[in-house]
């Protein structure tokens, strides 16, 4: 988030320094290579770094007391319990707080729960006298598709408490909402929790197709014209109601916690996000138990292909990964996993190790495998070669956790396809 912020106001003409402690993340950046994939980063990068609007560097105490507007993207991980870990955010308040050489905007970019401002507030004031402003102007960019929601936003939401720092933040801003969709002033407050509440909402929706999808299998429906059905309502929307294997990535399972744990904190009880978490988790083992069901006991010794590995499609993020879940019960049930992704497989070692073959073709995981479980939405994915993966196949199973297919096709090429939602082929 921090990169593809920094990258995007420098392609509006801001001089932008983008300090990190990671030495190897730095060199990487100065060298014009990407340490995240993101469609589109690479290009503004190397442009505006060759133009020299942007900068990178690890010496954050300079990059501070040089800039007028700091914004801090650091991460917030999760506690263990749900909370979000505001070491990271306050570390850096009080290097800015030690490092103040004249009035500064700061701005906590980084989703962080209510009352964040308020500390980080806290934290530069006890090394200066400097005046200073605190805002909060939560992130809404989704990966994949980062570049084009920082360019073109369909909102912007800043949390502000003076005149003065709203004055900066619009003109900040103004470039990216020239077409009219909102720059919206609120509260640090409401800021704060308005991303969280966004999210949950997401969230909320995925599951509650995802279990819809369930009701349809058991009830002999299909789940793809249930959500046309549903989505051409306006009040609804098609928007985030494709079934799948249960979300993951960076923010939807973070922040459904953080949200439940900040709530509990001011004695709230979130009942619906508490169910929507725990559809969430029980949703990632589908893919598993479907697999299960159609190979029985040849699933110990057997071989198993995996194509996507990331949460979604267009990113290389692994952090709570359908996949992980899928891969790790293979494992755990003494299957060999044969996988492939498009870009995440370097992170998908990291975080499995080397007891899965990787694979860079997607044909190529495909050889002598008992089935093929589709976990992840890569366009490459959709229109295969349906008779090399038949021949490739030791046996013609595909799971498929994005519904891609038509089954009536995938029955009269011969294959045993099951999906989200609709009954097996």
């Amino acid at each position: 988030m921090g990169l593809v912020v920094g990258a995007c106001l420098a392609e509006a003409g801001n001089t932008v320094v983008c300090a990190d402690v990671v030495e190897s993340k730095i060199a990487q950046l100065k060298r014009n290579q990407m340490p995240i994939y993101e469609p589109g980063l690479e290009p503004l990068v190397v442009r505006n770094q060759s133009e020299g609007r942007l900068h990178f560097t690890t010496d954050v105490e300079a990059a501070v007391r040089e800039s007028e507007v700091v914004f801090i993207a650091v991460g917030t991980p999760p506690g263990e319990d749900g909370s979000a870990d505001l070491k990271y955010v306050l570390d850096v308040a009080h290097t800015i707080g030690r490092n103040m050489s004249g009035p500064k905007v700061v701005i906590t970019k980084s989703t962080v729960p209510v009352g964040t401002a308020a500390k980080v507030r806290e934290a530069i004031a006890q090394h200066t006298k400097e005046r200073f402003h605190v805002c909060s102007n939560p992130e809404f960019l989704k990966e994949g598709a980062a570049i084009e929601d920082f360019m073109k936003p369909d909102r912007v939401i800043v949390g502000v408490d003076s005149q003065e720092a709203a004055a900066v933040l619009a003109e900040l801003y103004a470039p990216f909402v020239r077409t009219g969709n909102p720059l919206i002033f609120m509260d640090i407050t409401s800021a704060e929790l308005t991303k969280y509440a966004a999210n949950a909402m997401l969230a909320t929706r995925i599951s509650f197709m995802n279990q819809i999808a369930e009701l349809c299998e058991k009830a002999g429906a299909d789940v793809g014209l249930v959500r046309k059905g549903m989505g051409s309502d306006p009040r609804i929307g098609p928007a985030f109601l494709f079934p799948g294997p249960g979300y993951g990535g960076s923010c939807f399972p973070k922040d459904v916690r953080a949200l439940i744990r900040t709530a509990e904190d001011v004695g709230v009880s979130l009942d619906v996000l508490n169910a929507v978490e725990a559809v969430n988790q029980r949703q990632k083992g589908r893919l598993f138990e479907k697999l299960k069901a159609l190979l029985g006991n040849r699933l110990s010794g057997g071989r198993v292909a995996v194509w996507g590995l990331a949460f979604k499609a267009e990113t290389d993020d692994m952090r709570e990964s359908p996949a992980l879940t899928l891969i790790r019960s293979l494992l755990d049930a003494g299957a060999e996993v044969r996988a492939h992704d498009p870009v995440a497989i370097p992170s998908a070692r990291a975080a499995l190790g080397d007891g899965v073959c990787y694979h860079e073709h997607q044909y190529d995981a495909l050889d002598g495998a008992d089935a093929l479980v589709i976990v992840t939405e890569w366009l490459q994915f959709r229109n295969p070669d349906f008779e090399r993966i038949k021949g490739l196949l030791k046996r013609p199973i595909i799971v498929d956790g994005r519904n891609l297919y038509d089954p009536a096709k995938m029955r009269a090429l011969g294959f045993t396809y099951t999906c989200i939602g609709r009954a097996p082929s």
